[in-house]
C-alpha cells in the first residue's frame, strides 16, 4: 500500500495561513448622500432609541384583527418569501464551500489486482508457466527455467517454449491535500461568499417586508371596499325612498314625469355602482389568499365595516435608513462582495505553492502488505506562476473593479430612492390630513344640504333637480372622504415599510 499526501499540512501550515497577506483592496463602505433631516420632518415626532416606533409585528398598530391573523403567515407560507429563503440557504452553503478551501482534504482508496499473463514468444521461444520438457531435458516451474535442457528463473522452457506465471497485488491508499492561502485568494473568496450570503439574507428580509406591506395594503383596500359597499347600500336605500315619494307625487299630478325619471335614473346608477364594488371586493379577497399561500377558495373573509386605526408613526433621522432598510443592506452587501472579488482577481498575479508528502506500504504479492519492510514515503513541493497570458489577468482585474464601481452607484442610488420614498410618504400624509379635515366639514354640510333640499322639494318650493343635485353632492363627498381615509392608511403602511418595518442590519450574521 502507498498513502499519497498532496499539499499536506506541515508544521509551518498555521504560520503560513495566519501570516499570509491578502492582496486586493480592503472594504470600506463609501459615503452615501444622506441629509441631516427629512424635508417633511417639521411637525413629525423624531423617533428616539426607546420610542414606540413599529418594531417586529408592526401591523399591530392598525388594530385590525384580520391583519393580526394573516400577517404572521406571510413569512411561513408566502411563495415569494419561500423562494428567497431557499436562495438564502443556497448562499449559506456557498460560504461553507468557500471556507473548506482553507483546510485539508482527506480521502482513502484501496485496490486489489489479480494478474495472469498468457504465453508469449521470445526469440522464437514460447514462455509457459507450467511444467514442460526441453529439447535436451525437463524441469518444473518454481524450480527453475530450462532452456534447451537448462533451468533458469522459475519457468520451464520446452524446446523453444517459455512460460510466465500469475499473481495478486493490493494497495490501500490514504490521501491528504492542502494548499496554503499565501496571498489571501481563498479568504477573499470567503469574504465575497459571506457578503453575498448576507445580501441574500437582506433580500429575504426585504421580500418578507414587501409581501407583508402588500398584504396590509390589500387588507386596507378590502376594508375600504366593504365600507364603500355599506355607504353605497345606504345611498341606494335613500334613493329608493326618494323614488317612492317622487312617484307618489307624480301619480297625484303634483310632480312632472321628468322628476320621476330623474329619481329612477339616480337609483339605477347607485345600484350599478353597488354591483361593481362586489367585483373589486372579491378580487381583493383572492389576492389576500395568495399572499398567505392559500388557494382563493380556502379563505373566507366575511364583510366588515370597521376600518383599521390610523396610527401616528414617529420618524427617525434619515441616516437610520442605512441600518433599517433591507434593500439598502442588499445593495451595501453586494458592494462588499464586489470589493472582495477584486482581491480574488488580483491574487491571480501571484504564484501558487503546493506542499506534498506520501507515506504508506506497497507489496506484491498481497501477503505481508503491512510489514515495516514495505513502508515507503516521500516529501516534495512545487510552485507555479503564469508568465504570459496576453492580458487575461489584467482584464479580469479591470472587470472586477468596474463591477465594484457599478455596485457603488447602485448603493447610492438605492439610498436616494429610499429618501425619496420617505419624503413622498411624509408629504402625502401631511397634505392628506389637511384634505381630510376639509372633507369632514364638506360631508357634514353636504348631508345637511341634501336633507334641506329634499324637505324643500316636498314642500314644493324647489324642483326635484335641486334635491337630486344635493343628494349626489352628499354621496360624492362621503365617497371622497372615504378615499382620503384609505390613502392615508396606505401611505402609513408605505411609510412603515420605507422606514424598514422595524428591521435592522444587525440581524445580518
Amino acid at each position: 500500500m502507498r498513502i499519497t499526501t498532496t499539499r499536506l499540512t506541515l508544521t509551518v501550515a498555521p504560520a503560513l495561513l495566519l501570516g499570509g497577506c491578502m492582496v486586493g483592496p480592503n472594504y470600506h463602505r463609501p459615503d452615501a448622500p444622506v441629509p441631516p433631516q427629512f424635508k417633511e420632518s417639521p411637525g413629525w415626532t423624531v423617533a428616539a432609541p426607546a420610542a414606540d416606533s413599529p418594531k417586529g409585528d408592526w401591523w399591530k398598530v392598525f388594530n385590525d384583527p384580520l391583519l393580526d391573523e394573516l400577517e404572521p403567515q406571510v413569512s411561513v407560507s408566502n411563495q415569494t418569501v419561500r423562494q428567497d429563503y431557499a436562495n438564502y440557504q443556497q448562499a449559506l452553503a456557498e460560504v461553507e464551500v468557500a471556507r473548506s478551501a482553507l483546510f485539508p482534504t482527506v480521502g482513502v482508496t484501496g485496490s486489489v489486482t489479480k494478474q495472469h499473463s498468457p504465453g508469449s514468444v521470445i526469440n522464437g521461444s514460447t514462455v509457459n508457466g507450467g511444467t514442460g520438457s526441453g529439447s535436451t531435458g525437463s524441469g518444473s516451474a518454481g524450480s527453475g527455467t530450462t532452456v534447451g535442457g537448462t533451468t533458469a528463473g522459475g519457468s520451464t522452457v520446452s524446446g523453444s517454449t517459455v512460460s510466465v506465471g500469475s499473481g495478486t497485488a493490493g494497495s490501500l491508499e490514504g490521501n491528504v491535500s492542502w494548499a496554503p492561502d499565501l496571498w489571501g485568494k481563498v479568504r477573499r473568496t470567503i469574504e465575497e461568499s459571506k457578503a453575498t450570503a448576507q445580501a441574500s439574507a437582506a433580500t429575504l428580509a426585504n421580500a418578507t417586508l414587501s409581501e407583508q406591506t402588500t398584504l396590509a395594503t390589500t387588507v386596507i383596500e378590502l376594508r375600504v371596499a366593504d365600507a364603500n359597499i355599506a355607504l353605497t347600500q345606504k345611498t341606494v336605500d335613500a334613493y329608493k325612498e326618494y323614488l317612492r315619494v317622487v312617484a307618489n307625487q307624480g301619480a297625484a299630478g303634483t310632480t312632472p314625469p321628468s322628476a320621476v325619471l330623474t329619481a329612477r335614473t339616480q337609483l339605477e346608477s347607485a345600484q350599478s355602482t353597488l354591483i361593481s364594488l362586489g367585483v373589486a371586493r372579491a378580487q381583493y379577497a383572492h389576492a389576500i389568499s395568495v399572499l398567505v399561500g392559500k388557494n382563493p377558495e380556502d379563505l373566507d373573509i366575511p364583510p366588515s365595516t370597521s376600518m383599521p386605526t390610523l396610527p401616528q408613526v414617529p420618524v427617525a433621522l434619515p441616516s437610520t435608513l442605512l441600518q433599517r432598510r433591507p434593500d439598502i443592506a442588499v445593495a451595501e452587501r453586494q458592494m462588499a462582495a464586489e470589493n472582495a472579488a477584486v482581491g480574488v482577481a488580483v491574487a491571480a498575479y501571484y504564484p501558487t505553492l503546493t506542499l506534498s508528502a506520501s507515506a504508506g506500504f506497497s507489496q506484491s504479492p498481497l501477503h505481508g502488505l503491512l510489514h515495516a519492510a514495505n513502508h515507503v514515503w516521500s516529501l516534495g513541493a512545487d510552485a507555479s506562476e503564469t508568465i504570459l497570458d496576453f492580458g487575461e489577468r489584467r482584464g479580469e482585474v479591470a472587470a472586477a473593479k468596474a463591477a465594484y464601481e457599478a455596485a457603488v452607484a447602485n448603493y447610492r442610488g438605492t439610498v436616494l430612492t429610499a429618501l425619496q420614498n420617505v419624503e413622498d410618504d411624509l408629504s402625502g400624509l401631511r397634505i392628506l390630513a389637511q384634505q381630510g379635515e376639509v372633507l369632514e366639514s364638506l360631508v357634514r354640510d353636504a348631508s345637511r344640504g341634501a336633507e334641506i333640499a329634499f324637505n324643500e322639494y316636498q314642500a314644493g318650493t324647489v324642483d326635484y333637480t335641486t334635491a337630486a343635485t344635493a343628494q349626489a353632492t352628499q354621496f360624492s363627498a362621503q365617497e371622497n372622504a372615504l378615499n382620503v381615509q384609505q390613502q392615508r392608511l396606505l401611505d402609513t403602511v408605505s411609510l412603515i415599510g420605507d422606514l424598514g418595518g422595524g428591521w435592522s442590519a444587525s440581524a445580518l450574521k
